[in-house]
């Protein structure tokens, strides 16, 4: 049988805007079923705990359980590749931190990060601590600096490990400020006892130290982002001594590469209306966290250029790759 011009001309069109349709489809009736965040810390950590608050507002608006699974190991490595391998449907989400920005310079990955995960929204932002054990003589940065300078390689620099924010923050502390600390990585929160019991002198750590700041079991000299901290409103931040320096841990969502478009701008949306919300604010900054909504796109630039910006500091801080 022979179709008219005009109708075989209708029937195309219509089968060439199927796969349109049905990825509209998607976002319109997703989730139908359980969707997986995956976390790559541990139990308990801040990002652990953003992970559950962000999972939680997800399933009660969108009426399926977000379940946060903790896959921990080079340093979120392990949980950033089972993303990247998983089906591109919406139903494996990788909470994506920082360190995912530091692991191209510093890890011999299988994947190209900013390539292979598609962000989906950044959740919230907050600084970290520069705190000195109390026998070091300084009470701000600028003592510290001269007292590292009259003392080069005397003072232990500690970290949650090697190539972690907390190591790359000081090394560019070290770079901008032009001292000389030596550094002693420890396994992730060990290195907080190491600095109470003074085997270390400084550290850069989350907000975690807050109790011991108060407490004066640690001295906090300065926070690393670009303005103070409403819960330390007493401590300057470290650009107020040297102008230009900016640390910030940061935390969003993302999903595989190809994950439908509708999937993501859903998802944006609900995670932006969290953001919005007064109860989830207040949970947030007692994590010392602010809300930093935005756009997929607002969030791969902030990835892009976090990326570019620490791969620098960890070459110039000879820093290789494992």
């Amino acid at each position: 049988m022979t179709l008219p011009r005009r109708e075989f001309l209708q029937l195309a069109a219509a089968a060439a805007a199927l796969p349109a349709m049905s990825y509209i489809a998607k976002g319109q009736t997703y989730p139908t079923r359980p969707v997986h965040v995956i976390e790559g810390f541990g139990a308990g950590g801040a990002p652990d705990t953003i992970a559950r608050l962000i999972s939680q507002w997800l399933s009660e608006r969108l009426g399926q359980p977000f379940v946060v699974e903790n896959r921990a190991g080079a340093s979120s490595n392990i949980a950033a590749e089972a993303v990247v391998r998983a089906a591109p449907d919406g139903y494996t989400l990788l909470l994506i931190t920082v360190q995912h920005a530091l692991n191209p310079a510093v890890l011999k990955l299988n994947f190209d990060f900013v390539r292979d995960i598609m962000p989906i929204a950044s959740i919230a932002r907050g600084p970290y601590v520069m705190a000195v054990h109390p026998s070091i003589p300084a009470r701000t940065v600028a003592e510290f600096i001269a007292y590292a300078k009259a003392n080069p390689g005397k003072l232990n620099m500690g970290s949650s490990g090697t190539g972690a924010l907390t190591h790359v923050a000081g090394e560019l502390f070290k770079t901008m400020a032009g001292v000389n600390l030596f550094h002693v990585p420890y396994r992730g929160t060990q290195v907080l006892p190491a600095l109470l019991a003074g085997d270390v002198q400084v550290g850069f750590g989350t907000l975690s130290t807050i109790e011991y700041i108060r407490a004066g079991k640690l001295r906090g000299l300065a926070v690393t982002t670009t303005t103070r901290s409403e819960v330390l409103p007493d401590v300057p931040a470290l650009r107020e001594t040297l102008p230009g320096y900016e640390v910030s841990t940061w935390f969003g969502i993302g999903a595989p590469k190809n994950t439908p478009a509708e999937i993501i701008d859903k998802l944006n949306k609900v995670i932006n209306a969290g953001l919005a919300d007064p109860k989830f604010i207040a949970r947030l900054a007692t994590l010392g966290a602010t809300v930093l909504p935005g756009s997929p796109a607002d969030f791969g630039k902030l990835i892009s250029d976090e990326t570019v910006k620490w791969e620098k500091v960890i070459r110039a801080a000879n820093i290789k790759p494992e």
